[in-house]
């Protein structure tokens, strides 16, 4: 398993993506004010693993705001990857539970080498349901999307999934290797028959750039979608005692990793999505404007 390095001299994994752009209506005046006085540093640093922050990016821009790419996090196949094909094609269940755009991206690959068997997917939210946009139109019925909880946690998702009345219902959930127990578990409470895969697996990046860090630890935001990011990040600055700038999660349950690592200047939105992350965003920088203004 790749493992952080120090964060001293390393060579980057990639060229650096740094984005700074005019600013535009919307943006709080405290945090236009501060780009006159700080245009070298960027405002938010953006750590999805790499090819997945364009939108994040481009949802910060249309606010004026400017950002750095650092991604802290790369995904890998889990242990039960090849498992996932076969039982597609052997077995039928009354449901698939998808609970993240990786996940989804995982089983629709294996969905395809299965030779597209007929599936009923529920998903945890829209962020998860746009990565089956365009195989749901493709499918000819062959995949349904039928479930969407009323708030994108898998506590919720586990409390409202419908079942079979009178008999037992089959879920199958390929899901991350570090992911909880809380959906199979409020699952099996609720009786139902779930078979859980680890189909991938989140790593940390194996170096990152000292230039590129440097500048991320001046940044007054950082941006984490998950928790395995900012155990990344917790790994990769522990010799930065000093830091404790602002972090604006996607949800709720990065929000609370984070603070259990001991970090206290948390936001997040109640609804996890894109949309409520940049307002969470938003609403780190001013409160950090607040505070640096004098």
């Amino acid at each position: 398993m790749a493992s952080l390095l120090s964060p001293f001299p390393l060579l980057s994994l990639q060229p650096p993506y740094h984005h700074h752009h005019s600013l535009k209506k919307g943006v709080p005046c405290l945090v236009r004010d501060s780009l006159s006085s700080s245009n070298s540093i960027p405002q938010v640093v953006v750590t999805r693993e790499s090819g997945k922050n364009k939108q994040i990016i481009k949802a910060l821009e249309k606010r004026g705001i400017s950002s750095l790419e650092l991604p802290l996090i790369q995904h890998a196949r889990g242990p039960d990857f090849d498992r996932l094909p076969s039982l597609l094609t052997d077995k039928s269940f009354d449901w698939i539970i998808i609970t993240s755009p990786q996940a989804a991206s995982v089983f629709l690959e294996a969905w395809k080498a299965a030779c597209s068997p007929k599936v009923k997917v529920g998903v945890v939210g829209a962020g998860t349901a746009r990565i089956f946009d365009e195989p749901v139109q493709a499918s000819q019925g062959q995949l349904h999307l039928a479930f969407t909880p009323s708030k994108a946690t898998g506590k919720v998702l586990a409390s409202e999934l419908p079942d079979n009345v009178g008999k037992s219902s089959s879920v199958l959930y390929p899901a991350s290797l570090k992911a909880s127990n809380e959906i199979e578990e409020g699952l099996s409470r609720r009786g139902f028959e779930v078979l859980r895969l680890n189909t991938y697996t989140t790593v940390p990046v194996q170096s990152v750039d000292a230039t590129l860090l440097q500048q991320a630890l001046s940044a007054p935001v950082l941006s984490v979608a998950s928790p395995s990011a900012i155990r990344a990040w917790m790994n990769l600055i522990q010799n930065e005692k000093q830091w404790s700038n602002n972090i604006a999660c996607i949800g709720e349950t990065t929000a609370s990793a984070a603070r259990r690592l001991g970090f206290k200047k948390v936001y997040h939105p109640e609804q996890p999505g894109l949309e409520g992350w940049v307002d969470s965003i938003m609403e780190a920088l001013t409160a950090h404007e607040e505070l640096h203004r004098f």
